[in-house]
C-alpha cells in the first residue's frame, strides 16, 4: 500500500470554514514529516504529497545514485547496484525517486497515531478559527437558537452549528426561553476552558441596548446621533444619553419614534424594560435634572469637586426620583458620576410642624437615619407618611425597625 487514504480528516478539514488550501496542505504534511523524522531521524530527502481532489497521501524519497562502495549517507544516497534493480535506465550521479510504501514502512500502528495526530491538529485550527471569529464579533448582536436549558446557562447555536453560552448572570431576570427558540444577545467575551473554545453572550449588558439602537434608530446607525453613556438594571429600568451631530435633528425624538414606534421594539426585547431616553449635555446640573426624570426638581446644590449632589424635590415627585426599589436615583448616579442625595422640599409648608430626622439619633441608630435619608426621608413627617409596608419595599430595614422607628417618631408628635 504506497498511499493512504486520509478522505474523512480532509473532508473533515474542508467543512472547517476559512481554513484555506495552503494551511491544510501545510497540516498534513507537517503531521506525515514528524512520522518521517521518526523513522528516518530527516525528512530533508522526503517529499509528502497531498491529492486535493481524492485525499489521498504520497511520500516520495530522494536518493542520489553513487558508484557501488561509495556510499557515505545511506540515507540520501543509493548504490548503482541498487538503482538499476529499481529501473535499469539509471545513471550514477541522477537522482532517484522511489514511492514509499507507507503501510509497509510505517506500519499500521504508526498510520492510526498519524491520522489521530490529524484528526487533533484539525481540532486546534477550527477552535483557533471559531475564537478569533468571535474575538472580532465581540460588542456586535448575535441570534442563536435554545439548545438546551439549564439552571445556571443556556446553551445556543449558531447558524453554523457552534455553542454559544448565555449564563444566567448574563439573562434579564424574567428571560424564559425554550428549546428550539431563536433569541438575541451580544457577544461579551471569547475565554478557553478545558481547551474548548467558550463563547459568552450577554442580554444585560449596556452595549445589548446600544446595538438595538443601532438597529432600530438609523440616525445612530449613521453616526448623526451618538450614544454618550448607557446605564441599565436589566428587566427594570435604563438610561440612555443620546446627542446629535445636528442641530436640526431633534436625538431623543428620533430614538423614541413616533408614538414611541422605535423604541416599543426594544422595550418588547428587553423584557419591559423602562427606558428614559435624555439629552446628553456637559451642564452637569442640567444633566442631573435629567438624569432623574420622571421627576422634577425643584433645586440642588452641587458639590463639583466632592462629585456630590443634594436635590431637592417637592413630597410628591421624591418617590418618582428615588424609583421602585432605589433603582431610578441609582442609574442617574452612575449616569451622571455624581453621588445624588434626595432631600424633601418643604419650602411654602412652614406652618406644619416637623422635625429632623438627627434629632432623634439619641433613640435611633446612624445607620438607619441613614438608610431612611437614602430613599428621601429627611424628617419625622416623611417617614410616618408612608406605609410600614411601603418602607420595607424601598429599604433595606426589617419590618421589626420600621415599626420601631415609626412609633419612636409618632411619640414626638403626641408630645408636642
Amino acid at each position: 500500500m504506497a498511499r493512504i487514504n486520509l478522505i474523512d480528516s480532509f473532508q473533515e478539514f474542508k467543512d472547517a470554514e476559512n481554513i484555506d488550501r495552503p494551511t491544510l496542505m501545510k497540516v498534513m504534511e507537517d503531521v506525515f514529516k514528524t512520522l518521517i523524522r521518526k523513522k528516518y531521524g530527516s525528512d530533508e530527502c522526503f517529499d509528502v504529497i497531498v491529492n486535493d481532489q481524492k485525499g489521498d497521501l504520497e511520500i516520495f524519497r530522494r536518493r542520489t545514485i553513487v558508484d557501488d562502495g561509495d556510499i557515505y549517507n545511506t540515507l540520501t544516497e543509493i548504490e548503482y547496484s541498487d538503482a538499476i534493480k529499481i529501473e535499469p535506465d539509471y545513471q550514477v550521479g541522477e537522482e532517484l525517486y522511489e514511492e514509499v510504501d507507507i503501510q509497509k514502512e510505517f506500519g499500521r500502528r504508526a498510520i492510526l497515531a498519524g491520522k489521530q495526530t490529524l484528526a487533533a491538529r484539525i481540532g486546534d485550527l477550527k477552535k483557533n478559527i471559531l475564537i478569533k471569529k468571535y474575538e472580532d464579533r465581540i460588542g456586535e448582536i448575535v441570534s442563536g437558537e435554545v439548545y438546551q436549558v439549564w439552571k445556571k446557562e443556556v446553551l445556543l447555536l449558531d447558524e453554523e452549528g457552534n455553542e454559544m453560552i448565555l449564563p444566567k448572570s448574563e439573562q434579564i431576570p424574567t428571560d424564559y426561553f425554550k428549546k428550539g427558540e431563536t433569541i438575541r444577545g451580544v457577544v461579551r467575551k471569547v475565554e478557553l476552558k478545558n481547551g474548548q473554545a467558550v463563547i459568552i453572550v450577554s442580554r444585560t449588558s449596556p452595549v445589548f441596548l446600544e446595538k438595538l439602537l443601532e438597529i432600530e434608530v438609523p440616525e445612530i446607525f449613521d453616526g448623526l446621533i451618538v450614544v454618550r453613556k448607557i446605564v441599565r438594571d436589566p428587566g427594570e429600568r435604563a438610561k440612555v444619553a443620546v446627542e446629535s451631530y445636528d442641530d436640526r435633528i431633534d436625538p431623543v425624538g428620533a430614538c423614541v419614534g413616533m408614538k414611541g414606534s422605535r423604541i416599543h421594539g426594544i422595550v418588547r426585547e428587553l423584557k419591559n424594560e423602562n427606558i428614559d431616553v435624555i439629552n446628553w449635555t456637559n451642564n452637569i446640573q442640567l444633566l442631573i435634572q435629567r438624569s432623574l426624570t420622571p421627576a422634577r426638581i425643584s433645586s440642588m446644590d452641587i458639590d463639583q469637586e466632592g462629585k456630590h449632589a443634594s436635590v431637592f424635590l417637592k413630597p410628591d415627585q421624591v418617590s418618582l426620583a428615588i424609583g421602585r426599589r432605589g433603582v431610578n436615583i441609582k442609574l442617574a448616579c452612575e449616569l451622571t458620576g455624581y453621588e445624588l442625595d434626595v432631600f424633601r422640599d418643604n419650602e411654602g409648608e412652614e406652618d406644619e410642624f416637623d422635625i429632623d430626622l438627627d434629632e432623634f439619633s439619641d433613640e435611633i441608630e446612624g445607620w438607619v437615619i441613614d438608610e431612611l435619608k437614602r430613599v428621601g426621608c429627611d424628617t419625622a413627617r416623611s417617614v410616618l407618611e408612608l406605609t410600614e409596608v411601603e418602607l420595607e419595599r424601598r429599604t433595606d430595614l426589617e419590618k421589626e425597625t420600621i415599626a420601631e422607628v415609626k412609633r419612636i417618631l409618632a411619640e414626638e408628635f403626641k408630645k408636642e
